[in-house]
């Protein structure tokens, strides 16, 4: 307990995983940055950031393993992003990879802590979708040691300074039923609250299986996808035994866009572990996926 309540200590939430899925150096972490779109396998050159904004996007899939092995993948997100300006609030949806917490956590307020500085949590929002929701509920616990919604927040700081703000949320059961009622909720909270959003759903895709194997099963679920079908997306990586970690995020968030009215979606880049480091016997996928 010591060690948690150390983390959110006056109302801040430290990071968790800075020095081991990212840089912990402010300046080594731009740097880091700044090679994954850089790299081959990320869009080649440094984003420009819009002065105007230009709302075009409802949602993106993102993958949220080391730099070092997805951030070229996530790269390509966040340059669409850059492309767009920036929103009034980023709703940060992650897997509960500890299983600490409620079965969906809002993180309720205060700030988060990154080696680039401190992002405002959109208490107003979170507050919001909590009160629409069945499922989601405050809660620190669940984010106390949780990467997948961290390692998204250096990317939009390096963006967009502190012109933002985050809700983050993490989803324990990852079922339909709770993915639609958080679209939902997300939905009506920006209804009542007019915000100008963007929703991040944060998975990598197939884990430790041989590179064939992993591209070919992660197309048919990124085929789900990209036809806007969270049921379909569920029972395909049911049916074919893909170990997708954030499809609870997924459907949320293509429930919330097709809310808005959403009607395409675009595979920006996939790749695998294994096109970053070379061994290609046991890899993990990745994927960026624009939804506008």
């Amino acid at each position: 307990m010591a060690a948690y309540t150390s983390r959110v200590a006056g109302g801040k939430r430290l990071p968790a995983v800075a020095g081991l899925f990212y840089e912990a150096d402010p300046k080594a972490l731009k740097a880091q940055i700044e090679w994954a779109f850089r790299h081959p396998l990320g869009p080649r050159k440094l984003p420009e950031v819009s002065s105007e904004r230009k709302p075009v996007s409802k949602g993106f899939v993102v993958p949220h393993a080391g730099y070092m092995y997805s951030g070229p993948v996530a790269a390509h997100a966040y340059y669409q992003l850059a492309l767009e300006g920036p929103a009034e609030t980023y709703v940060i949806i992650g897997p509960n990879h500890t299983g600490l917490g409620e079965i969906v956590s809002v993180y309720p307020g205060g700030v988060w802590v990154t080696p680039l500085g401190e992002v405002e949590v959109d208490a107003e929002l979170a507050r919001a979708i909590i009160e629409a929701s069945s499922y989601a509920a405050p809660d620190e616990l669940a984010h106390r040691e949780e990467h997948s919604v961290e390692v998204q927040v250096p990317f939009l700081q390096y963006l967009f300074g502190n012109r933002f703000r985050i809700v983050p949320i993490v989803v324990y059961e990852q079922t339909p039923r709770v993915s639609e009622d958080l679209g939902r909720a997300i939905l009506e909270a920006v209804e009542k609250t007019g915000r100008d959003i963007v929703v991040l759903a944060s998975s990598d895709f197939t884990h430790y299986e041989p590179h064939d194997v992993a591209s070919s099963k992660d197309k048919l679920a990124i085929d789900a996808i990209l036809e806007l079908d969270p049921v379909k997306l569920y029972e395909t990586i049911t049916k074919y035994n893909i170990t997708m970690c954030g499809p609870g995020a997924v459907m949320a968030m293509l429930y919330y866009a097709r809310g808005k009215g959403a009607g395409t979606a675009r595979l920006l880049r996939y790749a695998t572990s294994g096109d970053v480091a070379g061994d290609k016997s046991s890899v993990v996928g990745y994927a960026a996926i624009q939804v506008y």
